[in-house]
């Protein structure tokens, strides 16, 4: 894995040009980060996909776990994360630069090869996870086009696969692309993304919510301490094995692997920088995931931002933002 510091010239240290401004005191590529791009780097590498999943996983948790586990794995990104920044500047005086570093400065031996398979095993997971996610949204605009063309009631089938494969090719595409970490742009890109999606979903359910007040009959669905009723919504057999799953989906939203490569000039920013990033997260965690169980109740769907899309094209949603509005 290639790490954020692509440069390493021991011979600087000992020339003297680590006091020049092109390399550190150690002799690697000097760091220009600050507090606030690195909070935005983690912002960016924690908010994904998973973030539009978390309506249904508080749907099947219930208001008490679901709020409590998510809280829990905040905690814990937070620990594991200042851990990791204590673990960047070893006993020698040396940077370690990615996760892989740490764990061969502290622990060595096999124990590399073990975290190194866990590692790269958790980055197949996430990528798995991502291409699916991005094919089923781009599968809902399709349909949401067909739909507006042809109607609601309209047999609108779209394949999965093509997107899928598309977005596998553009991803290795990109990966193909020398110090990709230098295109900081592309950080900003995807800090907005990441906030747009988040906050259009998040208006929406809040949209449902508020309209649904103001309307007798209005569609928010029941929602509950415990979450989806057994007998009513899902067998007990489904109801356990979907809480498993929904306790997957939120550790699948922190997911978040490279906290090491993701530094600012300053060491002593690192924990301030991850305290900045997991608390912004959790926040917009918490709205999506309360407002969107709010608002779909006990039947919220898997990706309630694909969901509002899919009936904002139909007829289910629209009059009761327009009832609203009015």
């Amino acid at each position: 894995m290639k790490s954020f510091d692509t440069v390493h010239n021991p011979s600087g240290v000992e020339t003297g040009d680590a006091t020049k401004n092109n390399f550190d005191d150690d002799g690697r590529e000097k760091r220009t980060g600050t507090l606030m791009t690195a909070s935005a780097h983690i912002i960016t590498a924690v908010v994904g996909s998973g973030v539009l999943s978390l309506a249904w996983a508080i749907a099947q948790l219930g208001w008490l776990a679901g709020i409590v586990i998510l809280v829990t794995f905040a905690a814990i990104n937070y620990y594991t994360s200042t851990m990791l920044a204590d673990c960047y500047r070893s006993d020698t005086g040396t940077r370690n630069c990615t996760y892989m570093d740490v764990v061969r400065a502290y622990l060595g031996g096999r124990k590399v090869q073990l975290c190194g398979l866990a590692q790269y095993g958790c980055f197949v997971g996430i990528t798995i996870g991502y291409t699916i996610t991005a094919s089923i949204s781009l599968v809902a605009i399709g349909k949401a086009n067909c739909f507006h063309d042809k109607g609601h009631d309209a047999k609108c089938s779209v394949s999965n696969y093509p997107f899928m494969a598309a977005f596998g090719i553009v991803q290795i595409m990109l990966s193909q692309i020398p110090s990709f970490h230098k295109l900081s742009f592309l950080s900003i890109l995807a800090t907005v993304m990441s906030f747009s999606y988040a906050s259009i979903g998040i208006g929406l359910a809040m949209a449902v919510v508020a309209s649904t007040c103001d309307m007798k009959g209005g569609k928010v669905g029941k929602t509950g301490v415990t979450g989806t009723v057994v007998g009513v919504d899902v067998t007990s057999s489904d109801k356990i094995w979907k809480s498993f799953q929904a306790a997957g989906d939120i550790a699948f939203s922190y997911a978040y692997s490279r906290y090491i490569e993701i530094k600012p000039a300053r060491e002593q920013s690192h924990e301030k920088a991850s305290l900045a990033g997991v608390s912004t997260t959790t926040f917009f965690y918490m709205l999506c995931g309360c407002i969107g169980y709010a608002a779909f109740g006990n039947e919220a769907p898997g990706d309630f931002l694909t969901d509002f899309l899919m009936n904002l094209t139909g007829s289910s949603i629209l009059p009761m933002l327009a009832s609203s509005s009015t």
